[in-house]
């Protein structure tokens, strides 16, 4: 652990190199949640007195105040996503596991989870979500500085999705540091039952400083709808943007920010540690299904929170993307059993739960962009599709992805960022897209381009991919190199949660 904290220390001593380097520095940073001031009142009719001219001409409009609504439901929404991760998505690897490992999957995903949670209030957030350039933040939020704003003696407020709405920043930076966490947490499926503990915290460190914040900055930060007052600044404003905001890409929730991001990290650490003592030979199955059916259940649940809290306000998007959560889900269930039942004769508990994830999987990054015709779709596509990516892929892909993280989060994420492409359109029943914000004006059904919209979410799908695979392949040689990634044969075949954490599961 003494070479860890070491590791991390050097990593924060020569973060941000210069290829992340802002580009304009002299240049106040100002947030992706920043709300521009309204503009002062117009000047009076030149035909009133001078001096009632000079106080309308100063005068400004009032603050904005959140809703309290729409800080209670993101509140809620923070709460769920911790619950998908600790407890749900602990207890939903933890059951998949065999019981000598049960606890160390649990201790990966606690500890990981609050050390991202930590990483974020540091640096993670202002490099997420602060203007620097298009593929990094700046240092305006480092240490969360500027939260409280001390000229209002007030909190700061975050942009929303609508003109005139926001929320107080510091629930929005909740917000998103339990993304960051879950997000962390899901490559730990890939290479459970035979990593150090210290060497899959120190990967993630690395991970989520170049590779989650980079993608994070780059699908969803943007200056908020207060900045396009006009058409003459749209330009200027676009500019600040992320690369893929730019660019257009569509990700509500995070089918390429989280799923896809993760599930690449994962599928390259499986490669390079290699596979479990005994893969191919030995019967691996789940300990505990109970526990990964309850897992199952509590994201569910929790992922409601996870997409209809992406609205970042309680109003019709928000439902709509909780209807269609509910209901991608509901329809993945039936297509993995079905798609059981037609393979191997029975469907089964383990099928089920796994399309549940499956459906909430493909349709994140579509809650609020389609309809809920299309949400069905996706739901029932993903379950199909995920089922082939644990079964036919992975076998062509030669891996031990101990818990199917590509398979699912990877193929799911894919089939979902493509497929909101095609439900986005209006003719399928999808609301479109913005495109003018200055009047908020949304993609007519005959200038929406299902093909164009298609091309533009693979290259996000694309870029995204490279990006976590490059980053991962050099983080985790690194750690090896500092660390060394696999315990050895002697403590693998006596199970993790005594050789790495002297505890066990159950006693008998």
């Amino acid at each position: 652990m003494k070479k860890l904290f070491a590791c991390l220390a050097l990593a924060a001593a020569v973060f941000a190199p210069a290829a992340w380097a802002q580009q304009d520095a002299a240049a106040p940073a100002a947030t992706a949640s920043a709300v521009m001031a309204p503009a002062s009142d117009a000047a009076p009719a030149a035909a009133a007195a001078a001096a009632l001219a000079a106080e309308a001409a100063s005068a400004v409009a009032p603050a904005l105040v959140p809703n309290k609504g729409d800080t209670g439901w993101m509140l809620l929404s923070t709460l769920l996503v911790i619950m998908m991760t600790v407890p749900g998505l602990a207890l939903f690897y933890g059951g998949l596991v065999r019981s000598k490992n049960m606890l160390s999957v649990l201790m990966q995903v606690m500890v990981a989870f609050s050390m991202i949670v930590v990483l974020w209030v540091l640096y993670g957030y202002s490099f997420a979500f602060t203007e620097g350039n298009a593929f990094i933040g700046g240092t305006d939020r480092l240490f969360m500085k500027g939260i409280w704003d001390n000229a209002a003696g007030t909190f700061a407020n975050a942009a929303t999705f609508s003109k005139g709405v926001v929320i107080p920043e510091i629930v929005f930076a909740a917000f998103q540091a339990t993304f960051a966490g879950i997000t962390a947490c899901l490559i730990i499926g890939a290479f459970a039952e035979r990593i150090k503990f210290s060497a899959a915290l120190m990967f993630l460190a690395l991970w989520f400083t170049f590779s989650y914040l980079p993608v994070a900055h780059m699908v969803w930060f943007w200056m908020g709808p207060d900045a396009y007052t006009a058409a003459a600044v749209v330009d200027e404003m676009n500019a600040k943007a992320g690369y893929l905001w730019q660019m257009g890409a569509l990700d509500f929730a995070g089918g390429t920010v989280v799923h896809i991001n993760a599930a690449v990290a994962g599928l390259v650490g499986a490669y390079m540690i290699g596979k479990r003592v005994g893969y191919g030979k030995e019967a691996f199955t789940p300990h505990s299904l109970t526990l990964t059916m309850v897992g199952a259940a509590l994201l569910w649940v929790g992922w409601f929170g996870f997409n209809a809290g992406s609205a970042l306000e309680a109003n019709g998007f928000a439902a709509l993307a909780f209807i269609n959560t509910l209901v991608a889900a509901a329809a993945a269930v039936l297509a993995w059993s079905l798609g059981e039942a037609l393979l191997k004769g029975k469907a089964s508990m383990l099928g089920a739960a796994s399309g549940a994830v499956a459906g909430l999987v493909a349709v994140t990054p579509a809650a609020g962009n389609v309809g809920i015709g299309g949400a069905l779709v996706i739901g029932f596509i993903g379950g199909f599709a995920c089922l082939w990516g644990v079964t036919g892929l992975k076998k062509l892909l030669g891996v031990d992805d101990s818990l199917d993280v590509f398979g699912v989060h990877g193929v799911g994420g894919i089939v979902g960022a493509l497929l909101t492409g095609v439900f986005n359109s209006p003719a399928l029943g999808g609301p479109s897209l913005v495109g003018d914000w200055v009047t908020v004006s949304m993609v007519t059904q005959e200038a929406y381009s299902i093909a164009s919209q298609v091309w533009i979410q693979a290259k996000a799908v694309g870029l995204t991919v490279i990006w976590s695979a490059v980053v991962s392949l050099l983080a985790y040689k690194l750690v090896d190199l500092v660390i060394g990634l696999r315990v050895t044969e002697e403590e693998e075949r006596e199970g993790l949660d005594i050789s790495s954490h002297g505890e066990t599961a159950y006693h008998k």
